[in-house]
């Protein structure tokens, strides 16, 4: 029983009081329900009618609520009638709550006079709430009004601005959304700007075009338009676009009033219900109020732009005058400096050290894989610096090749001297790198030369071989990875000309070359494409060492590169035929890549489940039973538990519980329990198709290694 009704005295718990009557109109903001019958009076004969009553209501010929006959006048009501109602009024009960009074007075076999009594000071009650409802409510809609005011005063954020006016509107008006809309001109359209309480993507993401839907009847008359229900309104043109939202949405009733400035509008400022709803002349003027408010935040946030503007305008243009005196000399001095590093031979890093010094700021050279792509290849197309967030970014490139990039930080915004200067400074860089390649070459023909003879000649002196690798600096007694590395696009898997597919050879062979340089490797071009042999760092793996190299070469190329990995190999110089293995295994699993339709991808033997198997060199089974059910292996040997034996009588019994169980003579539900912490070890999709096939071929493996338990 809700706290608004009152128990009748000696009535048994749990009998309900008969259903109250509605009276008159429920105050706004109240949900309306369908009205209920007056319950008939205990008796037939009608009481007096009690006195009191006013004039007015006797008038209008409004009957009192519980009453046979309208009160008499003169007749005086007993004291303290009013009681219930005024406590009532004190607590703010709700109108259904009102009802209580009389029907517990009958039920409990008050005197006529007293029920009398009841049923004229009921609508009075009601009255006073009314009013009081009412008065709340404006004194509400007054607030959010001042607060929305006082926001726009200081205003600093227009959104934040914005969300406060939709949000109160649709808080005071109570109903489910509430939107608003501004007018672009140079689209020709309009769009969502905010909203508050939708939950339909589409809707939120509307763009109309101007004239259509409700919002374009507004727009056209700079007229508020209300619909009780929007489908079934012809006032306005609709088109599929507009309803697909609104349906989406699920509106039926909305409101829309204009943002104006001046006789131009701007927008539209709409609240809508998912239900039919009569939209009152009082919301409408307060729903209108707050439109002015966010017109008006609009025009101030759009005058402060233009002062912005405007101002930084003129202090952009003053601090270019005042500059433009050092112009000259900067850029003399930057010229200067440049050509004295490249004749004594500087290199790179000396270039981004002067370069910092003459921009106040700090510049650094990025290798290509590490700078961020989409601004550098916008610097790369363009020719010029461009900004990213707080830096600049210049990329240093040399015919379709880049080859990296220069970073400035610490310098938000350069002026047009500086960005050349910077420019020049990448221009420089390029040309150091090409001259640095340029005396790399011999030493990557070394390089090249050293693993076509580990993987070719296999009587080479082992101590002759070290003492090569570590004039190279590369260790051939550290474990090593080799990778098979293939270029894929149509200039290098022969369906282009022969000049193309050579140029994209050379790309690839020289980005390789290059990252066997920088990681201590070897590289070298072979079988249409490129082998590199680069050493295991602490923690990492085969499949990380190829997806890294795979990326970096495809960077450098601009085209996708894919890239087999063999197992780690170690001790290289004194196993003959390690590196040939190791280099057969990774083209078993490059093929198996683009195969799989993975071009672009970096793989090893362990990512390819069983099929690794076969693609191996050394048939890693251990590793393959490890990564596949090593996690219930381990449950079962700390733990001392059968998922292992449940496992096997699973598969056996066709994936079914309740064969398994017979097998296993154990409860149906103990299997679905070890089924369900075999889930957690090894993952949801532990029953799909391919995973069950590995799992099972693990089990068997398992069990052929293991022995048998007794």
């Amino acid at each position: 029983m809700s706290s608004d009704r009152i128990q009748p005295a000696g009535r048994p718990a749990g009998t309900a009081a008969p259903p109250p009557a509605r009276a008159g109109t429920p105050p706004a903001g109240e949900a309306e329900r369908p009205a209920r019958p007056e319950p008939s009076p205990s008796r037939t004969e009608p009481s007096p009618a009690p006195a009191g009553v006013s004039a007015s209501r006797a008038r209008a010929g409004e009957p009192t609520a519980g009453a046979a006959v309208p009160p008499e006048r003169g007749r005086t009501f007993p004291a303290g009638a009013e009681t219930p109602f005024l406590e009532l009024l004190a607590r703010g009960a709700s109108a259904d709550a009102y009802e209580q009074p009389e029907l517990l007075a009958r039920a409990e076999g008050r005197p006529a006079e007293w029920i009398a009594a009841l049923a004229h000071a009921k609508p009075l009650a009601l009255r006073v709430r009314a009013e009081l409802e009412g008065r709340r409510r404006r004194e509400a809609e007054l607030s959010a009004l001042f607060e929305t005011a006082h926001d726009l005063a200081g205003l600093r954020d227009l959104d934040a601005v914005l969300q406060a006016i939709v949000q109160r509107a649709r808080s005071l008006l109570g109903t489910d959304v509430a939107y608003l809309s501004l007018n672009d001109p140079e689209r020709g359209d309009t769009y969502m700007r905010v909203t508050e309480g939708s939950v339909a993507a589409r809707f939120q993401q509307l763009r109309l075009g101007m004239g259509e839907g409700l919002g374009g009847l507004v727009a056209q008359t700079a007229r508020p338009y209300v619909t009780d229900d929007y489908f079934k309104d012809d006032r306005f043109q609709h088109t599929l676009t507009i309803d697909s939202g609104v349906r989406d949405e699920g509106l039926v009733a909305i409101l829309g009033v204009p943002l104006s400035l001046g006789h131009h509008v701007i927008g539209v400022l709409f609240a809508a219900d998912r239900r039919a709803r009569v939209f009152e002349r009082e919301q409408i003027a307060l729903l209108g109020s707050f439109a002015a408010l966010a017109a008006a935040a609009i025009d101030t946030a759009n005058l402060l732009a233009e002062t912005r503007s405007a101002l930084a305008g003129l202090e952009r243009a003053n601090e270019i005058i005042r500059d433009r005196s050092g112009v000259i000399e900067r850029a003399s001095d930057v010229h200067d400096r440049l050509a004295e590093l490249v004749l004594r031979g500087g290199g790179v890093h000396d270039v981004a050290a002067a370069v910092s010094e003459i921009l106040d700021g700090t510049v650094r050279f990025t290798e290509a894989a590490a700078a961020p792509a989409r601004p550098v290849e916008a610097s790369r197309a363009g020719g010029h610096a461009v900004r990213h967030e707080d830096d600049w970014i210049a990329a240093v490139a040399a015919g379709g090749e880049l080859l990296g990039a220069l970073v400035l930080h610490g310098q938000p915004e350069l002026d047009p001297v500086d960005q050349r200067t910077l420019e020049r400074a990448a221009m420089v860089t390029s040309l150091l790198l090409l001259a640095r390649r340029s005396a790399a070459d011999a030493e990557q023909r070394v390089r090249g030369e050293l693993l076509d003879d580990l993987l070719d000649a296999r009587d080479r002196d082992p101590r002759l071989l070290r003492e090569r690798a570590a004039r190279l600096d590369a260790d051939l007694d550290a474990v090593h990875v080799v990778l098979a590395a293939r270029l894929e696009d149509a200039a290098a898997d022969g369906t282009g000309d022969a000049e193309q597919e050579a140029d994209a050879r050379r790309r690839l062979a020289a980005a390789a070359s290059h990252l066997a340089a920088t990681r201590h490797g070897l590289a070298a071009a072979r079988d249409g494409g490129t082998v590199l042999l680069l050493p295991l760092g602490p923690g990492d793996t085969a499949t990380a060492v190829a997806r890294r190299a795979a990326r970096h070469l495809g960077t450098a190329v601009h085209a996708p590169v894919t890239v087999g990995a063999s197992a780690p190999a170690g001790d290289l110089a004194a196993r003959p035929d390690a590196v040939a293995a190791a280099y057969a295994e990774a083209g078993r699993c490059l093929d198996a890549l683009r195969l799989l339709g993975r071009r672009g991808d970096g793989a090893a033997a362990e990512d390819f489940g069983f099929l690794g198997l076969l693609l191996a060199g050394d048939r890693d089974i251990p590793g393959f039973v490890d990564r596949t059910i090593g996690r219930v292996v381990d449950y079962d040997r700390r733990r001392g538990t059968d998922l292992l034996r449940t496992l096997d009588a699973y598969f056996a019994s066709g994936m079914s519980p309740a064969r398994t169980k017979d097998d296993l003579h154990v409860h149906v539900n103990t299997v679905a329990q070890r089924l369900e912490r075999v889930g957690r070890l090894l993952g949801a999709d532990w029953q799909s198709p391919a995973r069950a096939l590995e799992i099972q071929l693990a089990l068997r493996l398992h069990r052929l290694s293991a022995p048998e338990r007794p």
